[in-house]
Order: structure tokens, then C-alpha cells, then sequence
């Protein structure tokens, strides 16, 4: 394990200009006869984004606000980290680990970041560490299988208590950064104060979720989650077992990686498409190709395939929280969360979707603040 080496992005011009090419000459198909978004993402949609991304976007100006983060690279576990970081001027403030998740990237932070540093009123402050999740973004890439769950868990903990000299953090994330979360405070119960999540693990057959029978509101749930099982569910299976194939042609083609990853942020979030600034969009599309991380992104379902305890395992000991914005992907009713975790708090959000710090980053910032002073 090395020491942090400062590791700003600087992404060449002429991969710029490759890249404005590439989106002037996608070939685009005729569309299919059905609605919109219902056969995968809507090439209207997609169109508009590529025109903005080739005409109008200027990674330059996002390229200084990341590199502003002090970025740096640490190598763990034979794995070269890209760690971001914003600290509080507030004294006491508690170290936190923010994980992201995919199709994500540390964007998904960027509103979140001030109202966690620098918040208003009592409550506590934090000193954000936002690593790329191994593979992803700017980072190294895995050279060897076994880079699943419990293997980022173990190099998040080293992260956090051998690089950076934290004894005790908290850790909050969504999707792939819940999971995470949830692995390394089972893992690491006497250094985790607490882990704030939207994405709980609930094991077991559905039926022990609700007992004697779901309520109106649990059977709303179990309807949202039959649905995105008949339909929604293609990429990861995709991802989970011929991640390669489909990664080439999104290497290849910006277009073609933009309707893959937009699909997902119009159907996960409760205002599709508009509920997002375009920059931060393409934003986190850049994390993807310019560093050509998608096939070492996608390969995390690959390798979690044979970490099944990643996924599932005994509850973790430290206390955990809730978010359950009403359009996250899998249910998060309280009476089934609760056999799986030290759930202490849980908090019904009135909108938002998967990628809640994005969407809704007061709301997020707030019930983490208010988690992590209930447990400090």
C-alpha cells in the first residue's frame, strides 16, 4: 500500500476532439413503433443530450470544480484508488465516507458536498471522502478477479483507517455504495459510528417481509418491484455474465454509452430526464469514457456473482439509516427493513428516486445530518 499521490483529471485535448467526432457522426437507428422509453431509451432524448455534449458542454470548467476536490490516488490492495475530498472548517466534524454506485460517479455528490461540509444550524459537519468505486471513473483497474463486495469493502476500510488515520467513520451511499456500506459495517463493526443508505439488502423469501400480510402502501411497493423484476432488471443480467460484449460498443460509441446510462437515470429518478441539469448528466458520462472505464465498471456485477455474502450477510452491528425515497428501485417499507438491520432511523421522503443526493440533494443532506446526530 502506497501513500496518497496527487492525481488531478487532465483529460488530453485530443481526446476531446475524438470524442466531438465520434458524437457528430453516430449513426442513428429509426426508432422502434412504441413510446417513448418503453423498448430502452428514447433517441429524441438521447439526441438531445449527444447535441450538447458535442456543441455546447465544456469539460474544462467541470474538470477545474473536480479537480478542486483533491483528487489523489492511493494504491490498495494492488488497486489504484481515486479518492476525492472536501473537508469542514467546523471543529469535530466526523469523518464520511460517501460511496456512488452505477451508473453513477462521484457527481452524483456534487450539491450534497457544501450542505455536508459547510451546513446551516446545529448538527454535525462532516469531512466527505468520496473514493471512485474500483474500475470506475479515473481510478486503476482491477487486473485480477475477486473484486466484488467484500473485497471494496475491506479497501474502503483500509482506505479510511490506514491511509487517512480515521479510528471511527461513518459511511452513506446509494446502489452499489449502499451495498458497500452495509458489507463494511458488518466487516468492521468497531470502526463504523453508523451507515446511512436508500438501497437496504433485504434476504430472504418476499413473503417473510410483511408477516401477516401487506398493508396498502407495502402492496403499492410489491407492485413497483414485480414490474422492475418483468422489465427492469436487463442490464444487470447483462452485466452480471457478458459484461465485455456490450462494454466494446459502448467504448466505441459516446451515443451508444449515452442511451445505456441515460435509460436508467430517465426510469430510476421520478421526474426522468428533466429532473436532471444536462451538464451533470454528461458530467458523469465523462467518468465513463474518457478513461474508458466501461467495462471495468460493469464488471463489478460480474465479480459479485461469486461474493454472494456481498450482497447478503448477517445484520451489521453498527446503527443504520434509512432513506426511502418513494421512486428508489427496490422497496424500502420500515417493517422489512427492520429484521435485517439496527435500523434507528427511517424517513418516508415525500419525492425522489434512485439517485437521491442528485435529485433531491437538501433532503438527502438533511436526513444524513440528522441520522448521524442521533447515533454521535
Amino acid at each position: 500500500m502506497s501513500g496518497l499521490r496527487p492525481a488531478p483529471i487532465d483529460v488530453p485535448d485530443a481526446e476531446l476532439s475524438d470524442l466531438r467526432d465520434r458524437l457528430h457522426r453516430t449513426r442513428w437507428p429509426a426508432p422502434l413503433p412504441a413510446p417513448p422509453w418503453e423498448a430502452g431509451a428514447d433517441l429524441d432524448a438521447v439526441r438531445g443530450i449527444c447535441r450538447i455534449w458535442a456543441d455546447e458542454y465544456d469539460w474544462r470548467v467541470r474538470e477545474r470544480e473536480l479537480n478542486a476536490l483533491d483528487p489523489a490516488l492511493v494504491t490498495v490492495d494492488g488497486v489504484d484508488l481515486h479518492v476525492f475530498r472536501a473537508g469542514s472548517q467546523r471543529p469535530g466534524a466526523i469523518p464520511l465516507l460517501l460511496i456512488h454506485g452505477w451508473p453513477g460517479s462521484i457527481v452524483e455528490f456534487r450539491y450534497v458536498i457544501p450542505l455536508l461540509t459547510d451546513p446551516t444550524g446545529g448538527g454535525p459537519a462532516f469531512d466527505l471522502v468520496m473514493p471512485s468505486l474500483p474500475g470506475f471513473g479515473f481510478g486503476g483497474k482491477p487486473a485480477e478477479p475477486g473484486w466484488g463486495v467484500t473485497r471494496i469493502a475491506r479497501a474502503f476500510h483500509t482506505l479510511m483507517t490506514e491511509v487517512l488515520g480515521h479510528d471511527r467513520y461513518g459511511i452513506a451511499g446509494g446502489d452499489w455504495g449502499a451495498i458497500i456500506a452495509s458489507r463494511q459495517a458488518q466487516l468492521n463493526p468497531d470502526a463504523v459510528l453508523g451507515f446511512h443508505t436508500q438501497l437496504p439488502l433485504l434476504g430472504g423469501h418476499r413473503q417473510e417481509w410483511w408477516g401477516a400480510g401487506p398493508d396498502e402502501h407495502e402492496r403499492a411497493q410489491l407492485e413497483r418491484l414485480d414490474a422492475f423484476d418483468a422489465i427492469g432488471r436487463g442490464y444487470s443480467g447483462i452485466q452480471s455474465t457478458k459484461p465485455q460484449s456490450l462494454a466494446l460498443a459502448q467504448t466505441d460509441s459516446p451515443a451508444g454509452l449515452a442511451a445505456w446510462i441515460l435509460e436508467k437515470f430517465h426510469d430510476w429518478s421520478d421526474r426522468g430526464l428533466d429532473g436532471f441539469d444536462p451538464d451533470d448528466l454528461i458530467t458523469n458520462l465523462m467518468f465513463y469514457w474518457a478513461p474508458r472505464s466501461v467495462a471495468s465498471s460493469a464488471a463489478i456485477y460480474y465479480e459479485s456473482r461469486t461474493d454472494p455474502e456481498g450482497r447478503i450477510h448477517p445484520p451489521p452491528e453498527p446503527p443504520a439509516g434509512v432513506a426511502a425515497f418513494p421512486h428508489e428501485i427496490n422497496p424500502t417499507v420500515r417493517r422489512w427493513i427492520e429484521p435485517h438491520y439496527r435500523l434507528v432511523h427511517h424517513t418516508r421522503m415525500p419525492r425522489g428516486g434512485h439517485f437521491g443526493a442528485l435529485e433531491e440533494p437538501v433532503l438527502y443532506a438533511d436526513d444524513v445530518r440528522e441520522f448521524f446526530a442521533g447515533i454521535s
